[in-house]
């Protein structure tokens, strides 16, 4: 497992205080200065299953509903979406999450033996 890079810490508001008050004592009150930064959205993966001739449909649908959270209807949509023009989409996510979500999919998928195939790709029109 190899250690993820974190960005480095926002700049937060710096405190300055008056030189003098009313009183004249210099004990005045704190102002906080803003910096206005632009804040930019994570970019996002979309989570494809990719078909395959062995993997049965109801394994398929069963890892739709466990792990992107699709009900009956929404699995089986994807399901066959997978198996005519082979692959299907099933969730837009952060890359951490997408990646999580694709290593689950990938380590079910091994643990009963299916070549279920699950792969993750940022968004094209995403900015």
């Amino acid at each position: 497992m190899q250690l993820k890079e974190y960005p480095k810490y926002p700049k937060y508001p710096r405190a300055s205080t008056f030189a003098d008050d009313d009183d004249g004592q210099g004990g005045g009150a704190a102002l906080l200065e803003r910096d206005d930064q632009a804040v930019k959205r994570p970019p996002r993966y979309a989570v494809y299953l990719l078909n395959d001739d062995y993997t049965p449909m109801e394994f398929v649908v069963a890892v739709l509903q466990r792990f992107f959270n699709k009900n009956s209807d929404e699995a089986v949509a994807i399901m066959l979406k997978v198996h005519t023009e082979g692959r299907g989409v099933c969730g837009v996510y952060t890359k951490e999450i997408a990646d999580t979500r694709v290593e689950q999919v990938m380590d079910m998928a091994a643990h009963f033996m299916h070549p279920l195939q699950c792969v993750a790709e940022p968004l094209a029109d995403d900015n």
